[in-house]
């Protein structure tokens, strides 16, 4: 199954992957790689069986492979390439986007290190192994999919119902980077609307090496200079904004920023970056309700529950414009947010998200063991809750390196994602999968970053934390809490509806079907989606209600509960109407 959209040539997605930290020297290494599947009993293989177009899964048609990589192999890339000469006290970085989900790097034969975590970047210092001329890079990955207890989440070996084809391998952005020997390695950008302020911290790859150097800070809105300030290298800077402009999803207005690292009167390194000024939080209403607020004003919050799978490839979008297109499906039908669902994006799906509008509520992509069937089955009927503190052997978290595991990827997730403006809200735990000590990782997230909101266990298994009462509601008619209930914690649906339909020529598996009602035709499920707003959804925001979140964006795999084919190629609703409701939705408290 093909979308429309193709991959750039000779280099996909040839955008600079990192738009929150951009300097202007760099080299894509996305392409044709070679590649070999071996038993993970040998060595490195001295002929490949054939080429991967990278940064596709192995298992994506795309590719120019799909084969499942499974848990007893390697999977091997081999590239040959050449970097510009240094100039003096340069060094070369190789940056990862992500790969999943173990792997080994080794440039001319010689062993760069190793990762960990399918979701994340990292990268290697690469500048004392190479070599004038042609140079070697040789990754080996491995990947126990849904045999492991890694946080892997929608991906399995044997795909059905809501769980999907696994990925493999690199499936973001390879790239080389040359950086001084003292750079940027980061900066946290941190607003405060109420202070006008924007806060900069510039992280250094060496402090003490930097302790003598300044760094330049200038902030612009387009051409205009809001602020300019100089600091030394370890200290924070303060930006302040008179007459500031609000980012919102009406208006995503974003200032510009340029750091400068300097050494006396000589420039170190440049980055280019950017800042938007906005706040997220509760509110308390006039009857009593906590509501979502940005900037100091409530905001109903409605969008879909995103899967980010493409047809042809899989966790990776074809091309810009593919990623791109499903954001802007959600801003035609006049959603305000998506909810991101286990899974970890390149960079510049977030950075679109920040410059179109769109609030992103961020899963923490699950492991461990879900639950039951029959078990999901009562939960999801019966709203069952439980306590997770001694459930670690059911969820499979009983191993202590695993759970450190988690806690050290989730602090990994929000440092890295943390720049982005559109992101509103933290989701450790869904439906219990792999779920341990949510309470405690919830108050721990809200600590680490109190900028943001903590949806602590989504779906079932509250456990009193967090910001949420956080409900999904399938098959049942949505009724919301008694008042007593939402004393300390905001009411939302964060998942619910799921009406499906099939479109013939549009279908992943045309004998296999997942949903939680089925309709005949769009005319039908367009009118069923509309009587579900008004009739349950719309009564329920002057009750309480906060947020809701429908599944979902598109059809994924033999899940056929989408606005949208798989293909992205049919609008499963009459998407004038269904925008008018939801409009309506917005205005409505």
């Amino acid at each position: 199954m093909r979308t429309r959209w193709h991959p750039d040539e000779p280099i996909p997605h040839p955008e600079y992957p990192r738009p929150q930290l951009k300097r202007e020297m760099w080299m894509n290494l996305n392409g044709w790689w070679e590649y070999a599947i071996r038993p993970d009993s040998e060595a490195q293989p001295g002929e490949y069986d054939g080429v991967i177009r990278v940064p596709f899964p192995v298992e994506s048609e795309l590719s120019g492979v799909q084969v499942s990589l499974k848990p007893d192999q390697v999977l091997w890339y081999r590239r040959i390439f050449t970097v510009p000469s240094l100039l003096e006290d340069q060094q070369i970085l190789i940056h990862f986007g992500a790969v999943d989900f173990e792997c080994q790097v080794w440039i001319n034969g010689q062993d760069m290190g190793s990762h960990q975590g399918g979701y994340l970047p990292f990268s290697f210092n690469i500048t004392p192994t190479l070599l004038p001329g042609e140079n070697e890079i040789v990754v080996a990955v491995e990947d126990p999919t849904d045999q492991g207890l890694q946080e892997r989440g929608k991906q399995v070996l044997d795909p059905m119902g809501i769980w999907y084809t696994a990925i493999s391998g690199i499936w973001q952005t390879v790239w080389l980077e040359p950086v001084p020997r003292s750079y940027i390695a980061n900066i946290r950008v941190t607003p405060d609307v109420d202070t006008g302020e924007i806060q900069v911290e510039v992280v250094l790859s060496d402090p003490v090496e930097a302790a003598d150097m300044t760094v330049d800070i200038l902030l612009c809105d387009g051409s205009r200079i809001v602020e300019v300030m100089t600091i030394q290298a370890d200290q924070v800077a303060y930006l302040k904004v008179p007459h500031p402009i609000l980012w919102s999803p009406e208006n995503p207005h974003l200032y510009d920023l340029e750091i400068s690292l300097k050494q006396g009167e000589t420039v170190v390194d440049h980055v280019k970056s950017y800042a938007a000024l906005r706040k997220f939080h509760l509110l308390r209403d006039e009857d009593g309700y906590l509501r979502f607020a940005l900037n100091n004003k409530p905001l109903f919050l409605y969008g879909p529950l995103d899967q980010g799978y493409f047809p042809d490839g899989l966790y990776t979008a074809p091309n810009e414009t593919a990623m791109l297109f499903d954001i802007q499906a959600a801003k035609a039908l006049g959603c305000n947010m998506i909810r991101k669902h286990v899974k970890v994006e390149p960079a510049r799906w977030y950075y679109h998200c920040d410059r179109l509008g769109m609030i992103v509520w961020q899963d923490m992509p699950n492991g461990g063991v879900p639950d039951q069937p029959w078990q999901a089955t009562l939960s999801m009927l019966l709203g069952y809750r439980r306590s997770d503190r001694h459930r670690l052997k059911r969820f499979g978290r009983t191993d202590p390196t695993n759970r450190e595991l988690y806690r050290a990827h989730l602090k990994e997730m929000i440092d890295w994602l943390y720049h982005f403006a559109c992101i509103a809200v933290w989701v450790p735990f869904n439906e219990s999968w792999g779920q341990f000590h949510a309470k405690e990782i919830a108050d721990w997230v809200k600590a680490y970053d109190p900028t943001r909101l903590v949806d602590h266990a989504s779906g079932w298994f509250d456990q009193g934390g967090g910001d949420f009462i956080s409900n999904h509601v399938y098959v049942k008619k949505l009724k919301a809490p008694g008042k007593r209930q939402l004393r300390d914690r905001a009411f939302v649906f964060s998942e619910f509806g799921g009406y499906s339909l099939q479109i013939k020529d549009h279908l992943w598996d045309a004998d296999k079907k997942f949903g939680y009602k089925f309709l005949p035709n769009t005319k039908d499920l367009t009118a069923a989606y509309i009587n579900l707003l008004e009739e349950q959804l719309l009564p329920l925001i002057p009750k309480g209600l906060a947020a809701a979140i429908y599944t979902q964006t598109t059809d994924v795999e033999i899940e056929v509960n989408g606005y949208l084919t798989y293909d992205r190629a049919v609008e499963k609703m009459d998407f004038d109407e269904i925008k008018k409701v939801q409009g309506r939705l917005r205005l409505s408290r």
